[in-house]
């Protein structure tokens, strides 16, 4: 027979069971809840950061745009100075300056010719400075005041001097003072500008123009002697030049070109005009776009004609591609 349990003790029972659930309760809701990211993920890893692409290295010039000239050129046996000047885009003049040469047409075959200028050589004398000034203890004595002190700028000044008042010492105090009358300056003339001649800052930017009416009779060609175009027309007929420029050359020194014309336009182009009958410019001069300075005809030519050159720095291009479209007449 199972043993009875008595009211009491089934109370105590039940209130000690109260106790223990409320403690569990409370235990429980101390707990905090684990906190979760909500940031909404897409369930792919995460993108590696992305480094600044590197700047791109700054363009080089075109090969085509760069001067490949030599320093020094070997003479041939069948050059010239003038031919020479001409290949290298030069004056034949200042070429023969550079070397020395006192007649133009004394060159050897083997020779060494310098196609830049001369650096010319500086010498730097050294700048002599005195010697510093050895600081020594002041003793005792009383050095001078420094010149041009304050001091001394109000002792140079003149003295006010008092005089009795009157109406014409205040008339002579009241007068406007006159103002010294500005040092007169002669206007500066503007010096006349040549537009005539291209200027040093025109490199490669030339105003090209047809240097003749007439029927086009050759093309540029790589493989012949005379790289230009051939321009037909009548004796004597016009030659102007193609743009603006200075006369390089005027005569017949080169062969193969008979009665020549060539014009610097910059640093960069020069042009060509041969076979003419008259030369109408001299060296040195400076010449405008549709000068007249040739006449055409058949010198050093089976025929009457133009042959017309564009040279960059020295080397024949084709005309074709930087002159108008609208061609000869």
């Amino acid at each position: 027979m199972a043993p009875r349990i008595s009211l009491g003790a089934r109370s105590f029972a039940a209130a000690a069971l109260a106790l223990l659930l409320g403690a569990y309760g409370c235990g429980l809701t101390q707990r905090h809840a684990p906190v979760t990211e909500r940031t909404p993920s897409s369930g792919k890893p995460a993108a590696a950061p992305v480094a600044a692409p590197a700047a791109a290295p700054a363009a080089k010039p075109s090969v085509g745009e760069l001067d490949t000239r030599p320093e020094y050129y070997t003479v041939k046996p069948s050059d010239t100075l003038y031919t020479i000047a001409l290949d290298h885009g030069l004056d034949y003049k200042e070429l023969a300056e550079w070397n020395g040469l006192e007649n133009p047409n004394m060159i050897r075959a083997g020779q060494q010719l310098r196609l830049t200028p001369p650096v010319s050589t500086v010498v730097a004398t050294p700048l002599r400075t005195a010697p510093a000034v050895e600081g020594r203890p002041v003793t005792g004595s009383t050095l001078p005041p420094a010149a041009g002190a304050a001091g001394d700028a109000v002792k140079s000044q003149p003295k006010a001097v008092k005089v009795p008042y009157s109406d014409q010492a205040l008339a002579q105090l009241s007068a406007p003072q006159a103002k010294p009358a500005a040092p007169l300056v002669a206007p500066i003339e503007p010096r006349p500008v040549d537009k005539t001649a291209a200027t040093e800052d025109d490199d490669g930017k030339v105003d090209w123009g047809w240097p003749t009416n007439g029927k086009l009779l050759s093309t540029f060609n790589e493989t012949t002697n005379l790289k230009g175009i051939g321009i037909g027309g009548k004796a004597g007929q016009a030659v102007i030049a193609s743009a603006p420029g200075r006369v390089l050359y005027s005569g017949e020194g080169i062969r193969g070109f008979g009665k020549l014309v060539i014009i610097k336009h910059n640093k960069v182009f020069l042009s060509v005009y041969a076979h003419n009958s008259q030369l109408l410019v001299k060296e040195g001069q400076n010449v405008a776009k549709g000068q007249k300075i040739a006449e055409m005809g058949n010198t050093d030519s089976d025929q009457i004609k133009l042959h017309f050159e564009i040279r960059r720095f020295g080397k024949p291009v084709d005309p074709i591609k930087l002159l108008p479209p609208t061609g000869p007449l």
